[in-house]
C-alpha cells in the first residue's frame, strides 16, 4: 500500500494507523508490539524500515506500547507535544529522541500539512489530527470525553473521518465493571457514546464525506453492529445517509486508497 491510510488496530488493546503518499510514510499512534505492527503493515506490503516518523496523540499505554523499541532500536522520530512527551519518559522510563510539536499549531512534515488539536481526555495534553495531503483533508479523532465546538470546527469538511465510537450507555451501566470505570467512560474526559458520534457526524456530515471509521470500539460496552444502527438511526432522523465501516480491534481495518 503506498497511497492512502489504514487503521491496524483500534480498542483498549492497542491503536495504530498507517497513512502514507507518494513521499511519506507515518503511524499515527503506535500502541501495538513491534512484532505485531510489523506483521500488519506486512499485510499491506509495507515495511516498517520505510515508516518514516510516529505521530503520538496522548501516553496512555495502548497508543504508545510499541514506541520504546521503534524509537530505540528502529530509530523511528517520533512527534508529540511537550506534555505527551513527558508523560512518556515517566511511564517508559525511557527518554527517545522527539521532535515536539504544540497543539494548535500546524507543521508540515514532507508532504503533509499536520494540524494538531486539543481534545478533553483524560491524559497530559490530548490531541487529535487533521492532516491535509493529496488534496485531501483527513480527520483523526479519537479518544474524547464529549464532542467542544473546536472539534466540531476542526472536523469540518474533511473527505475522511477516523472517529471515536466507544460505547453504548446502556452497556456501560450493565456491564460488571466497578463504578469507577463506568464513571470515567461515560464522564467528560472518558470516551464518546454512539449517540454522541451520531450527533457529531450528523452536524458535519457534508456531500464531500466519503467515509467514516468507526473506531476504539469497546469490546464489552460496544458492538459493531450496535454502533453502525444507533449512528445510522441518529443519521436518519436528520434525513443523511454516511457509508460507516468499522476500525477493528483484532485484524487490519478497511483501507483507503487514494
Amino acid at each position: 500500500m503506498k497511497k492512502g491510510f489504514c487503521p491496524l488496530a483500534s480498542g483498549s488493546k492497542g491503536n495504530s494507523i498507517f497513512l502514507g503518499t507518494e513521499n511519506t510514510k507515518i503511524l499515527i499512534d503506535a500502541g501495538l508490539s513491534t512484532k505485531a505492527t510489523i506483521q500488519k503493515l506486512g499485510e499491506i506490503d509495507v515495511d516498517i524500515g520505510e515508516i518514516d516518523a510516529i505521530l503520538i496523540t496522548h501516553e496512555h499505554s495502548d497508543h504508545i506500547a510499541g514506541l520504546k523499541v521503534m524509537a530505540n532500536k528502529l530509530k523511528i522520530p517520533i512527534f508529540a507535544n511537550t506534555e505527551t512527551a513527558k508523560g512518556i519518559v515517566a511511564s517508559q522510563r525511557d527518554c527517545p529522541q522527539f521532535k515536539i510539536f504544540t497543539t494548535g499549531e500546524t507543521f508540515e512534515f514532507a508532504d503533509l500539512e499536520i494540524h494538531p488539536f486539543t481534545i478533553p481526555h483524560d491524559t497530559l495534553d490530548p490531541v487529535a489530527f487533521v492532516i491535509k495531503t493529496e488534496g485531501l483533508k483527513l480527520g483523526f479523532c479519537t479518544d474524547l470525553g464529549f464532542v467542544t465546538s473546536l472539534v466540531k470546527m476542526q472536523l469540518k469538511d474533511c473527505d475522511y473521518l477516523y472517529l471515536e465510537a466507544n460505547h453504548q450507555p446502556s452497556m456501560v451501566h450493565a456491564c460488571p465493571r466497578p463504578q469507577v470505570y463506568k464513571q470515567r467512560v461515560l464522564g467528560r474526559t472518558g470516551h464518546l457514546s454512539n449517540e454522541a458520534t451520531g450527533a457529531l457526524l450528523a452536524e458535519i456530515a457534508h456531500p464531500g464525506l466519503k467515509q467514516v471509521h468507526l473506531a476504539h470500539l469497546s469490546g464489552e460496552c460496544n458492538t459493531p453492529e450496535t454502533a453502525i444502527q444507533v449512528i445510522k438511526g441518529v443519521l436518519a432522523e436528520k434525513g443523511l445517509d454516511v457509508d460507516l465501516c468499522i476500525a477493528p480491534q483484532e485484524r487490519i481495518g478497511q483501507a483507503v486508497f487514494f
